[in-house]
């Protein structure tokens, strides 16, 4: 473990500055790793109206993961297909769901209610041991050593309070001090576009009057798209014309002269209408020393397909398991760099590639909307095409991942249902996180002893999957059983038999046999344990005989 004095009731592990989704999620992830943390926050109540509006199943693991799926899912709905309408109004292509069996047993995206869902994941932050809330809070200021991070803190009675902490992280927004404290400039990916954004809680007698999927009306005169919430929320992001107003855009007068297409006042609650240039840029770094920045501090994308909130998420799982073995000492703090390298690079890709949605959504010349129409027909052969939204999610390309030629590299692995005495179950709830390597089991039954040593040498769990009823398997921890083939659909398409899978769900790598395994664990290895040696398989295989 790192020099911390735990006694000290001012010092803690780790300070999370923020307790929006992501900030609430990374204090979870921290109590679920028993890191001593407190959690700050300027605001004491969650904003009571609708910001973010998707999650994808990827997050939804991640919460029942946590146990605080059961929490959010009363407040989550399906997210299907989405139709774009071109220029004359004629459906030119879909964007959708994968279909069943789904890859992670979840619906693959969700729409959600914000306020309620930030709500329990507040909650559940709370409900650990060792995290510590402190609302109506702001960092007044900080300065990192090379043994801590100071931190200065006033409260809104006006109190003052110094702490400090090994590592601090910033969930504190778009506008993030942190992040301008550290002097981090962000990249500027070119999308800068003026955004109406319309909440309404419609009457049941006028639901049937509205598009009954998602829609993005790819209008050179008002780009605007639809989106169906949980219940009688509906969203409308209606584009904002050179020389409107902004502001004026926003009062309920003309906020319903934009929806006249649709609605009258009489047929709805304005729930929220607020004005916003949607953004591309990601920070040039999410770290210095101890410090890292995460969620909209650290990116802000456009929201075509959603992704905004899950962003977030995803950065602070993917640091805080990192920072949990740090800690503990079980890995060096070059491991932390890995962070910012996959992160960055992911965030990038995907900002990108929802910009190229945004941009053809965007077009307001007539020509170009009907040349891109045309275009995107005839991508389909004539027909308007479905894409899924799974597609558009990149892998991880860079960081703690094989060097090696893979096929299962980066990508996120399957959580299939899976056969137990009481019944179907999800993987992750009978087989555990964590590292973890999942095998079929006729590679399984083969593996040398030196390998299963290896494994059990740095807590590695051995997933055995069986497809045929087969012999328990030496060494293993669970022999498993699924119920729709998703796992053997995964393994045969790769040509793989074997996967090393990090506790945030990603692939290190895959193997086909008994020696390509043995170079993936060592490479592993190395990357997890750079300050030791990498126990050889000559050395501790005696002690297993």
């Amino acid at each position: 473990m790192t020099e911390t004095d735990l006694t000290n009731p001012d010092h803690y592990q780790v300070v999370v500055v923020g307790f929006g989704p992501s900030g609430a999620v990374a204090a979870s992830l921290l109590g679920h790793h028993g890191i001593r943390s407190l959690v700050i926050d300027r605001q004491r109540e969650v904003y009571d109206k609708p910001r973010a509006i998707a999650i994808d199943h990827e997050i939804m693991r991640l919460f029942d993961n946590l146990g605080v799926a059961d929490q959010v899912l009363p407040h989550v709905a399906p997210f299907h297909a989405s139709e774009h309408f071109g220029a004359e109004g004629q459906l030119i292509r879909r964007i959708d769901t994968v279909p069943e069996p789904y890859p992670l047993s979840y619906v693959p995206t969700m729409v959600f209610t914000q306020p309620p869902v930030e709500a329990a994941l507040r909650a559940h932050a709370q409900s650990y041991h060792g995290i510590e809330v402190s609302l109506g809070t702001e960092l007044v200021d900080f300065t990192p050593s090379d043994q801590a991070v100071t931190l200065s803190l006033r409260a809104d009675d006006g109190s003052l309070r110094t702490v400090t902490a090994d590592y601090v992280i910033g969930c504190d927004g778009a506008s993030s001090g942190i992040r301008e404290r550290l002097g981090i400039a962000l990249d500027d990916l070119v999308f800068d576009e003026p955004w109406l954004v319309v909440d309404v809680l419609v009457d049941d007698a006028a639901l049937g009057r509205l598009p009954q999927t998602a829609a993005q009306f790819c209008d050179p005169k008002r780009p605007t798209s639809f989106i169906i919430g949980p219940g009688r929320h509906r969203r409308w992001e209606i584009m904002l014309l050179p020389g409107e107003d902004p502001r004026a855009a926003q009062t309920p007068e003309r906020v319903w002269e934009l929806l006249a297409r649709w609605l009258t006042p009489e047929d709805g609650t304005l729930w929220r209408a607020a004005s916003y240039r949607f953004h591309a840029l990601v920070a040039q770094r999410w770290r210095k020393d101890r410090v890292f920045i995460a969620g909209d501090a650290a990116h802000q994308q456009p929201p075509f397909i959603g992704q905004g909130m899950c962003q977030g998420v995803r950065d602070v799982a993917n640091l805080v398991w990192k920072l949990a073995r740090v800690l503990e000492g079980r890995s060096g703090e070059t491991l932390l760099d890995s962070y910012e390298t996959e992160r960055s690079r992911h965030v990038r890709e995907l900002t990108t590639r929802i910009k190229a949605i945004g941009q053809v959504i965007c077009e307001r010349d007539p020509v170009a909307a009907r040349e891109r129409d045309a275009r995107i027909l005839a991508e389909g052969g004539g027909r308007p095409r479905t894409i899924t939204r799974q597609d558009i999610v990149p892998p991880l390309a860079t960081g703690l991942l094989t060097q090696a030629d893979d096929p299962g590299r980066g990508k996120l692995f399957p959580q299939p249902w899976v056969e137990t005495p009481q019944g179907r179950a999800r993987l992750d709830t009978v087989a555990g996180v964590g590292l973890r390597l999942v095998i079929e089991a006729a590679l399984a039954a083969r593996l040398s002893g030196g390998i299963l040593a290896q494994i059990q040498a740095w807590g590695l769990r051995l997933v055995v999957l069986s497809q045929h009823g087969e012999q328990p398997v030496p060494g293993a921890d669970i022999m498993i059983e699924e119920c729709d083939g998703v796992l053997c659909g995964w393994f045969e398409a790769s040509g793989r038999a074997a996967a090393l899978i990090r506790p945030d769900h990603y692939v290190f790598g895959t193997a086909a046999d008994e020696s390509q395994l043995a170079a993936l664990l060592d490479e592993c290895e190395r990357g997890l344990f750079p300050l030791r040696p990498a126990p050889t398989r000559a050395a501790i295989a005696p002690a297993l005989i």
